[in-house]
């Protein structure tokens, strides 16, 4: 029996770049997996914003919402990591040798890679073309991203040790370090990071729930600032960064190349 790819993301609010996700990979994967908490990570009541409505009819979609309260003394990391657990608990159907993909849900594997896709390690880092504010906008300092992450289910014991240790400095280490994960498969020129495709205003709202608090202040996420930054196409984070236009080519998703008047106010011409 083929192994089945399961691709799986936390949700926070942002419907769009799901539906951009959703349109490159359909054709690619067996089920997307959305978990969504009524919380925040601070730990603040939130509605659902998930619109599970406009997938209505595709039983590829996997939706679950976290309803629990985080514990009162927990940290944003520490309920990050629980979103994530509850995530690899509710795909309790998934198979031992089914492909457990997870994504934030700006990371987007390149969906070639999918196509009859080998998993020759235990774990597999996606490395990915980083974009910042627009979808040509490219961002050479964080390129190439070490996005999405893949394991089989059998050997999935956490989706958070899968994020915050699978690392690919972790095969620089000598052999006796057998504290660092190095049974890793690295997937070059793996798909894209399309940070922060979003209007000022959303890019506040994400800054003052960010799991990074120091960046939640009217310094950084005061959206006439973030309007300004996007305007000079620099760093959100004071780090001296510039982004550089790129044409919109044949390494970009296909499903872009075909819309580009859709999604026109996120392209610079």
């Amino acid at each position: 029996m083929k192994s089945k790819i399961f691709d799986c993301i936390t949700f926070f609010d942002n419907n769009f770049i799901f539906d951009f996700r959703y349109n490159v990979l359909k054709n690619y994967v067996d089920y997307f997996i959305i978990c969504e908490s009524i919380f925040d990570h601070r730990g603040n009541p939130k509605k659902k914003k998930f619109i599970k409505k406009d997938y209505y009819d595709d039983k590829k979609i996997k939706y679950f919402l976290l309803e629990e309260p985080f514990p009162n003394n927990t940290s944003i990391w520490e309920n990050q990591a629980i979103q994530r657990e509850f995530l690899l608990k509710s795909i309790d159907f998934a198979e031992d040798e089914d492909f457990i993909f997870f994504s934030d849900p700006d990371e987007i594997p390149r969906p070639e890679i999918l196509k009859n896709f080998n998993l020759k390690k235990k774990y597999g880092i996606f490395l990915q073309t980083c974009f910042n504010f627009k979808f040509n906008l490219f961002n050479k300092y964080e390129s190439p991203w070490e996005g999405t992450r893949v394991s089989r289910k059998k050997n999935l014991k956490s989706i958070n040790f899968l994020r915050q240790k699978v690392k690919s400095k972790n095969l620089k280490y000598n052999f006796y370090r057998i504290d660092k994960e190095k049974n890793i498969q690295i997937f070059d020129n793996a798909g894209w990071h399309f940070n922060n495709i979003l209007s000022p205003d959303e890019i506040s709202i994400k800054l003052k729930t960010f799991a990074h608090s120091e960046f939640a202040t009217e310094n950084y996420s005061s959206p006439s600032t973030i309007k300004q930054k996007i305007d000079e196409r620099m760093d959100l984070f004071g780090r001296g960064h510039v982004y550089k236009k790129i044409k919109i080519d044949d390494t970009f998703p296909e499903y872009l190349k075909n819309n580009l008047e859709k999604f026109k106010k996120y392209i610079i011409d």
